[in-house]
Order: C-alpha cells, then structure tokens, then sequence
C-alpha cells in the first residue's frame, strides 16, 4: 500500500521530468496558462473620421468576436471629421458581440468633434491625463448656416447624442452642451461630469482597473471584465485601408489630380511615350476615387471647368492675359473650395491651392500655346519645303536645264525659257525633276 501511495506521487513528476527533458512541451499545462490569459484587442485611430477610419472599426470589431476577446480597446486622438462616417461608427460599436472602450491617448491627444461621439458612445469611456474632449458643434460642409437650418442640424446632433449616452448613464446635459455650445472638456472635468468612466495614464492601467468591472451593454445584457494581465493584440490598419487613409487627404487628392492631368496632356502632346499617360491616368483615377469619399462642393467643380475654358480661349483669342488671369483665379477657388469638409484638416490648404492652381494654369498655357504655333507653322520636311522657294539657273532652261536650290543642283524644266543666272520659283517636284517659273523681280542671293 505504501508503494503504491508513493508511485502516485512520484509517477506524474517522473513522467513530467522525463518530458520536459525530451523537449515534449507540457500541452495540458500551456493550454490551461493560454484559457486562463484574457485576450484584448487593440485600435489605433489617430486621423480624422472618414469612410476608411468606419471601415477599420468595423473589421476590428469582427475580429475580436471571431477570437473571442474580452473586450476591444480603441486607441482615439482625433480632430473630428464626418457625421456620415461617425454614426456608422457608432452603430458598429452599439451592435459589437465585444464589449469596446475608448480610450483618448496618449497625454496631449483630443476626441474632438466626432470624437466626442465615438467617445460617449463607447460601453468604457476613459481619457488619459492631459488629454480633452468635446468642442462637438455640427458644421455643414465648412459653410455658413441659415438660422433655421443651423437649428435643424442642432437638433439632429443633440438628439443622436441623447440617444446612447442616457443608455449608458452619462451626463446627456453636459454631453448636449459640447454640441450646443462647442464646449470642451479635460480629462478630470469629463470625470467629474460623470462623461467618461476612467482616467488612467496607460494601457495596461486601465485594463487592470477595469478587471472585475460589470459594464451594460447597449442591449441591456451585463458583462464583466476579466482584463488583468490581458494578452493585447494590437491590430494594425491592413494595406488598402492605408493607402485610402493616405488618399483620404484633400491636399494630396488635388495634387495627384493635378499632376496627373499635365501628364495626360504630355502624352496627347508628344504621343507614343505611353508612361506619361499611362502614370496620369492612375493618378487621376486615384483622385477621384478619393474625392468621391470626401464632401464635394459641385459649385467648385463648375469653376474649374470655367478655368479650363477660359484658359484654352486665351490660347485662341488675343487677350493681352486677360482671360489667363479669369481662368488661373477660377482655378484657384475651385480647388480651394472643392473639398468642403466640416473641420480644416479635411480641407485643401491656400497654399496648395495657390500653387497647384498657379502652376497649372501657367502651364497648360504655355504648353497649348507651343502646340498651336507648331500646328500653324510650315511643314519642314518633305518635298513640301521646296515648293515657293527660289532658286538660281545655273545653265539655260530651254525647257530644261539645272538650277542651285539651297546649295543643290537639281535637274529643272520650264514652260518659258530662262536664262543663265535668272531666278526662278519651284512650282513642283517629280522626283528628281522640279517644274519651276522664271521671276523677274525677285533676286536670290
């Protein structure tokens, strides 16, 4: 009995021992370590709200729930940016199988604008030290709005605020005043105002506060987190969401839109390169694709296509610069206005505009104008340069004889006779014969 006491003992650790020095790694031990670390998965958004920022949400949010996370943690430091993109933001983090805390960092970040929403939106709401919120007045398309309107949007904003902060148990007074008054709000102020749940000043800070937390859901259900010492998978934008986040910016839109239209126009101008055109037809494309997700002022569009026009009839009609100047000016506005969007990083700078615009402009003028006095100007090769030219008789033309054209001796005929050392005017050519015409007030040197 005492034997066998002892092999249940010393059995096991034998067995363990004996593995562990063959390299066999202990299975039951590593899954049991892997069921017991709780995973979280990590956003970072640290651009303006756009299409492509609600389109990484919402892949992150599917992630997490295929690998069963414990919660989602939203890195956020934005200047705002669309209503569109902010409310399908927020339904995403409504409707999320994972529990989502937003977390505005690190110190000296902002969730401003939409931000606030996705923020107040959040099951968690935490900011770290030195961080602030709020300043989240609606703003049509950067344009000044008629009282009434003004109002309408107000109201909207202030309604689809009301509608998830009271369901998570938020101040929907101070949360109203951000869009009413564009009030803003630091960290221990949000705090105090019962907006945000948690300060903490890290990542790891805040999931361990949160450990053992019960939140309720937007459904209605409860959940409690298990977030101390949380294996956290960051999860990085992919390619596409980059290059469109890249694309996203209206200042590089109407540069790629620039460039790529004077390199279209090469490849129309020195045809056969097919580089020029073939490189300006997808910067182009990509400009449009880009400027299709950002808000467009068509009056802008108009004016650009007035500046087109006005720039080719210079090249037509003599204006002394006049309509260079109209047609450089309407280019500049409209690229200035093209983008209008509700904070200024979603707006094309003067500065760009000024020099896409002046650059263009000139550009296109002086190029239109080389191709205008090419195509009016003689042909310079070919049998065709001969014809009008003078030339000298060399030796009788009765009818036919030779004559000097340019240094050359050339077989000549006739209808009259024309004496030796008289000029004559190539009328035309027959291969190696030229049909000429005695002048006899023209001399040629």
């Amino acid at each position: 009995m005492k034997f066998r006491a002892l092999a249940r003992l010393v059995l096991p650790q034998t067995i363990l021992l004996f593995a562990t020095c063959c390299g066999i790694p202990p299975l039951l031990s590593s899954a049991q370590s892997t069921a017991a670390q709780p995973l979280v998965v990590k956003l970072i958004l640290r651009d303006t709200i756009q299409p492509v920022s609600a389109a990484y949400l919402a892949r992150g949010l599917r992630y997490a729930a295929e690998h069963h996370a414990q919660a989602v943690l939203v890195e956020l430091s934005t200047p705002g940016g669309l209503l569109d993109s902010t409310r399908a933001m927020v339904a995403s983090i409504e409707h999320s199988a994972v529990p989502v805390i937003v977390y505005v960092s690190p110190t000296g970040s902002r969730a401003a604008s939409a931000g606030f929403f996705i923020l107040e939106s959040a099951d968690v709401a935490a900011m770290a030290p030195g961080t602030n919120t709020g300043a989240s007045h609606p703003i049509l398309e950067g344009r000044r709005m008629d009282p009434i309107l003004k109002q309408k949007i107000e109201n909207d904003a202030a309604a689809f605020l009301r509608s998830f902060v009271t369901h998570r148990n938020r101040n929907a007074q101070a949360a109203e005043e951000a869009v009413r008054a564009s009030k803003s709000y630091t960290d221990q102020e949000a705090l105090a105002l019962h907006l945000i749940d948690r300060v903490a000043p890290s990542d790891a800070a805040l999931l361990d506060a949160l450990d053992g937390t019960t939140v309720t859901r937007f459904d209605g259900t409860t959940t409690v987190f298990h977030t101390r010492n949380a294996a956290v998978d960051t999860l990085p934008p992919n390619m596409r969401e980059r290059i469109l986040g890249a694309l996203m910016d209206p200042n590089l839109a109407v540069i790629l839109l620039i460039v790529g239209g004077l390199l279209i126009y090469l490849e129309f101008h020195v045809p056969g390169t097919i580089i020029p055109g073939s490189l300006g037809t997808l910067l182009v494309l990509l400009s449009l694709f880009a400027l299709n997700l950002l808000p467009i002022a068509y009056t802008a569009v108009a004016l650009l296509l007035g500046a087109l026009v006005l720039l080719l009839l210079e090249v037509k009609f003599s204006s002394h610069g006049v309509l260079a100047l109209a047609g450089i000016i309407c280019l500049v506005f409209g690229l200035l206005t093209l983008v209008n969007g509700p904070i200024p990083e979603m707006r094309v700078h003067l500065a760009t505009a000024l020099a896409t615009g002046i650059g263009f402009g000139l550009i296109t003028v002086f190029l239109t104008t080389i191709a205008l006095r090419a195509r009016r100007n003689k042909v310079q090769i070919g049998s065709e340069t001969m014809l009008g030219t003078l030339a000298i008789a060399q030796t009788p033309l009765a009818p036919i004889g030779q004559v000097r054209l340019r240094g050359e001796l050339w077989q000549a005929q006739s209808a009259l006779p024309v004496a030796a050392g008289e000029s004559v005017r190539v009328l035309s050519r027959e291969g190696l014969l030229l049909t000429v015409e005695r002048v006899d007030t023209e001399r040629v040197d």
